[in-house]
């Protein structure tokens, strides 16, 4: 082999990127009637778009698996294969592991029953009025997080008027479903 200048002779490996885990928060499926969509089917999509170790958590439109594209190119690969599905726009909000983990240990409402406490996923951070926007607040605590508003439902979700102007395009999950997709997507 003869070498130019500058060049060297080790043999160099292509860089390839790492996987990195992701959760995937279906909006609006499965819910009160609506987005019917079967876990199966979920999990098949994802093996189709190439995600590594697809795993669903609850009927309720939530997914975890690996895979070596950005968080942006999953949302929009997985936002097509869903509108094709259901012949209408479906949307997600993709967390990466760490990030899943964060939502969890930033909850403030940490001693509150986790099954009255949410985390509504939205695309960006909410906006900093988000909180003097509100109506209908009763008992509810309501705190905002990076992505994330964090609600404590004192008197349960079902009675609440609570209305979070800023979460209307955002999709909410429980503390103990934030806790096992946050597990599943660390470890």
């Amino acid at each position: 082999m003869v070498l130019g200048v500058g060049q060297d002779s080790r043999m160099t490996k292509p860089m390839t990127k790492p996987l990195t885990r992701y959760v995937a928060l279906l909006r609006a499926v499965n819910v009160g009637g609506t987005g019917k969509l079967p876990m199966t089917e979920l999990k098949s999509m994802c093996d189709s778009s190439g995600f590594v170790n697809p795993r669903t958590y609850t009927a309720s439109g939530n997914v975890a698996f690996e895979s070596k594209l950005t968080e942006s190119e999953v949302k929009a690969k997985l936002e097509r294969c869903l509108a094709t599905y259901a012949g209408k726009p479906v949307e997600v909000m993709v967390r990466t592991g760490l990030e899943m983990t964060a939502v969890l240990a930033k909850n403030p409402f940490k001693s509150r029953p986790p099954n009255q406490t949410v985390a509504i996923f939205l695309d960006e951070r909410p906006p900093k009025d988000a909180l003097k926007t509100i109506s209908g607040q009763d008992t509810e605590e309501v705190a905002l997080g990076a992505r994330e508003i964090y609600v404590h439902y004192g008197e349960g979700m079902g009675r609440s008027k609570l209305k979070i102007p800023a979460a209307k395009r955002g999709t909410a999950r429980n503390m103990n479903t934030v806790a096992k997709l946050a597990e599943w997507a660390s470890g």
